[in-house]
């Protein structure tokens, strides 16, 4: 599902912009998926909460087919032809803004029924693998994308996407039914989502974790700004931008299969510290490099550290969450990272014209490097963070 998504989202970037030949059409695109998935994380993590996981992941791939073949149908050269541009564009939007509702759910249901297919005692080690096939469908969803489109067009691009989309509706549905382990099915959704949020805000180390990543992305968005460096400060062209593009994503595949053999349970809050701060490192060092090999580099550690983190922070997520309460606190990551992405890159953008690229970038990584010692300073608690008590109390249920 995330190899098809991914590979979707740049089918219709391409789609859109060669019709419009506008870059803030875009950022409309963006717009458009982060609006609803945001707005309705809360309440679709109660809703994950309170039904059963394996039917309603059956439910969010029917309606990514259904947008699927809607895209499909709207990139026939005979539609295209035949209607106004306008209004195919509108279409594509609301597609995707149907897409960011589906979005809302997805990201939920599947952290739940994580938990209710894998054994406890081996959560660490199956949410690096998760974390590993996760990374590999954004990077080579993209990929794909880009040669599909040059070797088959947009519209077949996007009935290949719709048979990815049955694949995975094939696997899922060799899962058995899962129960609902939540003894308050029915409970009020306004109470519901309250505990979810307090519980999320009151567990320290989670909220942490949360922070943390959220004002890496944030701050760290560094790769907003990859065109410009690869165009104007770099001088790389488009073929430099490909590989500044896929350094981080190669540095994180790399953490994510040796982080399964090598577990980095212990002295985890350390760790999942020094990530950061080493993340934040990276890209002031590719803010301020003027060599392109030099910011390959800098990407490269950039994504070893942010992988490093990824798995630390859902490890502890997976570990510290309730079974019960699983929708609610997976909504709540959703709306720290997933719309700090989108944030992060307004931020890159915004303080670009305000300062200057370079100058945004080490202004971006030295924030992150500020909120790293800030946490590690006043929360004594993160920093003697240890999980391997956390799995041991597992191994023992």
């Amino acid at each position: 599902m995330v190899f098809a998504w991914s590979m979707q989202f740049v089918v219709i970037e391409w789609e859109v912009y060669s019709i419009t030949k506008d870059p803030l059409s875009l950022g409309i695109i963006g717009l458009m998926e982060v609006i609803p998935a945001v707005s309705l994380a809360l309440f679709a993590g109660h809703v994950v909460d309170q039904k059963e996981k394996r039917n309603l992941l059956i439910k969010c791939i029917i309606g990514f087919s259904v947008i699927s073949l809607g895209l499909f149908l709207l990139t026939w050269p005979k539609i295209i032809a035949n209607w106004s541009t306008n209004v195919v564009l509108y279409c594509i939007y609301f597609l995707v803004f149907l897409g960011g509702i589906v979005r809302a759910f997805l990201g939920p249901t599947i952290f739940s029924l994580f938990s209710l297919i894998v054994p406890k005692k081996v959560y660490p080690n199956a949410a690096t693998w998760s974390s590993s096939v996760w990374q590999m469908g954004a990077v080579l969803g993209p990929a794909l994308a880009g040669f599909s489109i040059n070797w088959i067009g947009v519209h077949w691009s996007m009935c290949l996407i719709f048979g990815f989309s049955l694949i995975a509706f094939i696997n899922l549905l060799q899962i058995p039914v899962k129960p609902i382990l939540n003894p308050k099915i029915g409970e009020n959704v306004f109470k519901s989502l309250r505990e979810g949020v307090k519980f999320v805000f009151s567990t320290k180390i989670i909220l942490g974790a949360l922070t943390l990543d959220m004002i890496a992305v944030l701050f760290g968005g560094a790769v907003a700004l990859l065109p410009v460096f690869a165009q104007d400060i770099l001088h790389v062209g488009s073929q430099g931008f490909g590989i500044l593009r896929a350094a981080p994503a190669v540095g994180a595949l790399i953490t994510m299969f040796t982080s399964a053999y090598f577990p980095l349970n212990k002295s985890a809050g350390m760790k999942l510290l020094a990530a950061i701060f080493g993340f934040g490192v990276c890209i002031i060092v590719f803010g301020l490099s003027k060599f392109f090999w030099l910011s390959v580099l800098a990407l490269f550690f950039s994504g070893v550290f942010d992988g490093i983190s990824m798995i630390i922070r859902q490890t502890i997520l997976q570990l510290r969450t309730p079974d019960e309460m699983r929708g609610r606190v997976a909504s709540v990551n959703s709306m720290f990272v997933g719309s700090s992405n989108e944030l992060g890159a307004f931020e890159s953008g915004l303080t670009a014209r305000l300062m200057g690229t370079v100058t945004a970038v080490v202004f971006g990584g030295t924030m992150t490097l500020i909120t790293v010692v800030t946490t590690g300073i006043i929360s004594p608690a993160f920093r003697k963070l240890d999980l391997r008590k956390d799995i041991e109390e597992h191994e023992k249920e």
